[in-house]
């Protein structure tokens, strides 16, 4: 017996729950959110889009949806999904998909519409014109207030320390004012040809992650005024095989050494100079000059000491040569003495 499937079926049984469905509501149809009745059980104020995206019953990363009532995540929509489950057991209806951002009534099954879930669907995945990522570097500094009123600037925000993870967010803060790179990765449309590079997925999940990371940062309408960088640091922890990750300490400059290699093969980057976008914004030559005295013949030291009193100079032979880097150690000069 079909009945249960029905889409004229008033009564839904699961879990030993017995769920009534608004009169004149139909599975899979479209409505507006004046006709959806739990549109007001939306909280804000608990939903943080930061954290990694995948089931918190089943670990999945497929289909995932969060509740936008209590901020959780729940793997799909179908009655024997962890979200339906959810949905009957603590009457929360309304779930937003992370990926393409619909938003669903369940059990009913039906997608919501409404203009007031703009800031929800832009928190969750924040997006740029070419125009306002070319404009970051220009606009004054602008004062936004979170959900709760503290105030923030774009740009300028915080980011959660995840136990040991301050290396990794002092390199996050300085790369995010490399206006080259920084762009370039905003970019909607060159985030989508990353994420299709197959020569190198992890290296690739690194720099999606911390694409979206730049694009949090940078939001002007975020619920609060701090980003976590959850995600990117589960991507460097795949990609470093755990060499970097939450619980270890790690020196912020070898660590960006190893981010800008691993940006750089992830954005497509192959051996020829300039081949990617980090090597164009980090890249420099060093210029070396060597000079090597050649003596002309086989003689011994004591004919070369003579050679040299009677003022004969050796043959000059000298070369230039231009070697690339990412990263140039240089020596400090000694201190002066300390004035008293």
């Amino acid at each position: 017996d079909d009945d249960d499937d029905d889409d004229d079926d008033d009564d839904e049984i699961a879990g030993g729950s017995l769920f009534r469905r608004a009169p004149g509501v139909s599975r899979g149809r479209v409505y507006r959110g004046a006709e959806c009745p739990y549109m007001d059980t939306i909280n804000r104020a608990v939903l943080d889009f930061d954290f990694e995206k995948q089931c918190s019953q089943t670990l999945s990363r497929i289909n995932v949806y969060v509740c936008l009532v209590c901020g959780k995540y729940f793997q799909g929509r179908g009655r024997d999904s962890p979200a339906y489950y959810h949905c009957l057991q603590e009457k929360h209806h309304v779930f937003i998909n992370t990926r393409s951002g619909k938003t669903y009534c369940l059990p009913d099954d039906y997608e919501v519409i409404d203009g007031s879930l703009r800031d929800i669907q832009y928190n969750l995945n924040p997006k740029y014109s070419t125009e306002e990522i070319e404009q970051l570097d220009f606009d004054a500094p602008r004062r936004c207030l979170t959900l709760s009123g503290q105030e923030y600037y774009p740009g300028a925000v915080g980011l959660n320390n995840l136990g040991s993870t301050d290396y990794l967010g002092t390199i996050v803060q300085c790369l995010a004012r490399v206006s080259m790179l920084r762009n370039h990765l905003m970019d909607e449309t060159k985030i989508e040809h990353i994420a299709k590079l197959t020569h190198a997925p992890t290296d690739a999940n690194v720099a999606v992650k911390l694409s979206e990371c730049f694009r949090k940062m940078w939001n002007s309408r975020n619920f609060k005024g701090l980003v976590s960088p959850h995600e990117f640091m589960q991507a460097v922890s795949v990609a470093s095989n755990k060499k970097y990750n939450p619980k270890t300490q790690a020196d912020p400059v070898v660590f960006l050494q190893w981010l800008l290699n691993t940006l750089h093969r992830g954005l497509g980057g192959t051996k020829r100079n300039g081949s990617s976008i980090v090597h164009k914004a980090f890249q420099g030559e060093l210029e070396i000059h060597t000079r090597r005295a050649e003596v002309v013949g086989q003689i011994d030291r004591e004919l070369e000491r003579g050679r040299q009193e009677a003022g004969v100079a050796p043959e000059i032979t000298a070369t230039t040569k231009r070697v690339p880097f990412l990263m140039l150690g240089m020596d400090l000069p000694a201190p002066p003495p300390v004035r008293t």
